[in-house]
């Protein structure tokens, strides 16, 4: 531990799951294993749309951004989670921590909007289809998604900035996996108004207000679906909303009980948990539960495995030929 005057620290020490030797091979097999299926769920579902004209519709343009995003969410905590578990080191620097938490706001914040912008783009399609291609245009699509970029890349970088600020004394022990902003602000030893003044800010507006809007957009498609005479077609389209919402609400109860309950008590191992389900376990089910159970997806992802068996093909005849 380096100190500077009291109030600049090199370095914390993330705690992580547990300490018992016993259980770091558990851990480290578990997280590898969801770590690894979601990046290849996410990267997949990427490739699928990139290659497949058929699915550049505004549904999977947003379905790709976020799976872009799910990666990267999940890729700003679990390496070095893992890393620390392989060198049996529990040492972040303060310059990552910082980077950390830049990069885990922004991809949360993102994560939020574009969420919120697949039910939009779910309620015009099912309540308003006729109007469908002319509000859903191109332009309009690719200026929701800037948006969103935009307003996560401010937010992150205020809040990130603003820990830039804080005084640590002795205690730089996170009892977490990551440098969670909650539990950093909690560590620090210098006033933290208004640091905890502009991330529940950011949390009751950000997540709550998008939140409603979610939920206003499956509100109006569950109602709309209501009308629909086949059975088989009411049932396809209630199964889909709430497998939707089942994934929507795992990820905004945990993060916003993580956040709004940080004010009231400082359990560090529910907070854990917690961080687990909407940092890992939502990214890692968004692949199946969005796409992999699309027919069209499936079909796109064949197809690019069977392209590329051809083209390989053909590339080893003629180096045999050369």
């Amino acid at each position: 531990m380096e100190l500077d005057n009291n109030t600049h620290i090199s370095k914390f020490f993330l705690l992580g799951f547990s300490e018992e030797p016993e259980l770091q091979p558990l851990i480290f097999g578990l997280f590898v294993s969801m770590y690894l299926i979601t990046v290849f769920g996410n990267l997949f579902i990427i490739l699928a749309v990139s290659s497949d004209p058929r699915l550049h519709t505004p549904m999977y343009f947003f379905l790709s951004n976020l799976s872009f995003v799910d990666i990267c969410f999940t890729s700003t905590t679990i390496p070095k989670m893992l890393w620390n578990i392989q060198t049996q080191s529990q040492v972040i620097t303060y310059e990552g921590c910082i980077t950390q938490i830049y990069f885990f706001i922004f991809s949360a914040v993102l994560d939020i909007f574009l969420l919120a912008v697949m039910a939009y783009d779910r309620f015009v399609a099912i309540c308003h289809p006729l109007h469908y291609t002319v509000i859903m245009n191109p332009l309009f699509c690719g200026l929701l998604v800037l948006v969103s970029w935009i307003i996560s890349i401010l937010d992150s970088l205020l809040q990130s900035l603003m820990v830039l600020q804080l005084s640590f004394c002795t205690n730089v022990e996170i009892p977490h996996y990551f440098c969670e902003i909650n539990q950093m602000i909690q560590l620090a030893c210098s006033d933290t108004f208004l640091n905890n003044t502009v991330m529940y800010f950011s949390v009751v507006l950000l997540g709550g207000g998008l939140l409603s809007g979610i939920l206003y957009s499956y509100s109006k498609i569950v109602s709309s679906i209501s009308g629909i005479s086949s059975s088989g077609g009411k049932y396809k389209a209630f199964s889909t909303c709430a497998s939707h919402l089942s994934v929507v609400s795992l990820f905004f109860c945990t993060s916003l009980g993580v956040y709004l309950s940080s004010a009231t008590t400082h359990s560090s191992h529910s907070s854990e948990i917690a961080s687990v389900m909407y940092t890992v376990v939502t990214p890692m089910l968004n692949p199946f539960i969005y796409s992999l159970r699309n027919k069209d997806i499936r079909k796109a992802l064949k197809r690019f495995f069977v392209m590329a068996g051809l083209k390989r093909s053909i590339i080893l005849g003629l180096e045999k030929c050369s």
